[in-house]
């Protein structure tokens, strides 16, 4: 995450933001991340969010079962419509 901050500056604060939500959240299901974050996507078997409305995309992997996170990619929009990240998902 820091990394990520690091790269793209002006993202940061968002970033952070929805890191500190992340950690408390207790989500069963792409429904109750909806509830908190509403532009969610699953992609397979990633979770994409929008970060800055729709500058960048956070790609993730969600345990629902273990309550776990996995980060994998921070993107631009022009990254992320480039699909090269779906290969993780």
């Amino acid at each position: 995450m820091v990394e990520y901050a690091r790269q793209h500056p002006e993202a940061a604060s968002a970033l952070f933001r929805w890191a500190g939500i992340t950690r408390v959240a207790v989500w069963r299901n792409l429904v109750q991340v909806r509830m908190v974050f509403r532009q969610a996507d699953q992609v397979g078997a990633c979770t994409v969010f929008n970060i800055m409305g729709n500058n960048y995309r956070l790609i993730t992997r969600i345990d629902y079962g273990l309550q776990t996170v996995t980060l994998k990619h921070f993107l631009t929009h022009q990254q992320y419509d480039r699909d090269k990240w779906k290969k993780d998902c």
